[in-house]
């Protein structure tokens, strides 16, 4: 579900408490197109010279980030991404353990397979991510697997602390680039909206000059 400044703050803290996430210092971020980690570099669809970039913030346990890549998001890709309108860039803002895992092993898949992976993960939400009792590393490992994932990739990316901590760096850009406060957020040009905005609410705010 979408959350608030302070949980999120909160489970910021959490995220940070583990004993392998606390051990060193954030690395840096790699600009996209410069070396380092091609894991880290941009996440994005649609045409580089469309007249609107969309980012949205999102968090892969978030409910009403489910909501809008079910309901919203195959009719923003295919009428306004695909037709040159809108190019929609990803930022990771995991909001829990189980969704900064998630989001490592989105990011070990090749980039031009990210968004599949996405809309996989966000179909099967309700198997993996709130499930009683469910095994979330073993459902989502089930996806990935289906995706193309080897288990032996599946098991390090999972693992992968340095990449985590990455994560969580790019997560504390979002807050203090466009003080994301919850999830989903959209950041249109410069304005910034938040919620599973419907279709409509999202085409007028990508026209918007």
């Amino acid at each position: 579900m979408m959350r608030d400044r302070r949980s999120l703050l909160a489970t910021a803290g959490i995220l940070l408490a583990g004993p392998a996430l606390a051990q060193g210092t954030v690395p840096a971020i790699p600009d996209p197109g410069t070396p380092g980690d091609p894991r880290l570099g941009e996440r994005a669809t649609g045409r580089a010279d469309a007249p609107m970039t969309v980012i949205e913030y999102f968090s892969l346990t978030c409910s009403h980030c489910g909501a809008f890549h079910r309901d919203t998001w195959p009719r923003v890709n295919a009428e306004l991404v695909r037709t040159g309108k809108v190019r929609m860039v990803w930022r990771d803002f995991p909001l829990d353990q189980v969704a900064l895992r998630a989001h490592a092993v989105a990011r070990a898949f090749p980039a031009e397979r990210y968004e599949a992976f996405l809309s996989a993960l966000f179909a099967t939400q309700d198997r993996w991510a709130y499930a009683r009792g469910v095994d979330h590393k073993a459902e989502i490992g089930k996806v990935a697997l289906l995706a193309g994932m080897t288990q032996a990739a599946f098991d390090a990316a999972w693992a992968d602390d340095d990449l985590a901590r990455a994560i969580l760096a790019l997560r504390a850009q979002g807050e203090a680039e466009h003080r994301v406060q919850a999830t989903p957020t959209f950041v249109f040009g410069t304005r910034v909206v938040s919620g599973a905005i419907p279709f409509d609410r999202f085409a007028r705010e990508a026209q918007a000059s």
